[in-house]
């Protein structure tokens, strides 16, 4: 029975559309290593948030091994793929709803050379980035 699929992708997806039906801000919370591609300038602390709103990204795609699209930074597109390990959390932006989920831990491009599990599970955005880990918030639910 070990071929049986992971829940976390049908999860995200769920969320996702739950998101977009309600009129959210699906957001994407990614611990960043070598086999994530998205802009480093936009990394903090071994990971980076990402708007993965329909009016923010095209040529979006969620399956079972990655999210892909491309999205602007900076007023320049750029092309993103996140495995779906990666992946530690998905929520609304309005209002925090969402879930967190394990990640392994990975090597990270950030200069502190953080894991998941030194940056904690709540998600943090580039704005909003501290120098202590953050603490995970009620709302959201480990998934193993």
């Amino acid at each position: 029975m070990s071929d049986i699929p992971s829940t976390k992708p049908y999860l995200i997806r769920a969320l996702y559309d739950w998101c977009v039906d309600a009129g959210f801000t699906p957001y994407l919370s990614v611990v960043v290593s070598e086999r994530v591609k998205v802009p480093r300038a936009f990394v903090r602390d071994g990971q980076i948030v990402l708007n993965i709103a329909p009016h923010a990204t095209r040529e979006f795609v969620l399956d079972n091994e990655a999210m892909s699209c491309q999205a602007r930074f900076g007023g320049a597109a750029q092309s993103l793929y996140v495995p779906i390990d990666a992946v530690q959390a998905i929520y609304a932006r309005e209002n925090g709803q969402g879930m967190a989920f394990e990640v392994s831990a990975a090597p990270s491009v950030d200069a502190d050379e953080l894991t998941a599990e030194d940056v904690g599970q709540e998600a943090v955005t580039a704005e909003a980035a501290s120098e202590e880990p953050a603490k995970p918030k009620g709302h959201l639910r480990i998934i193993k």
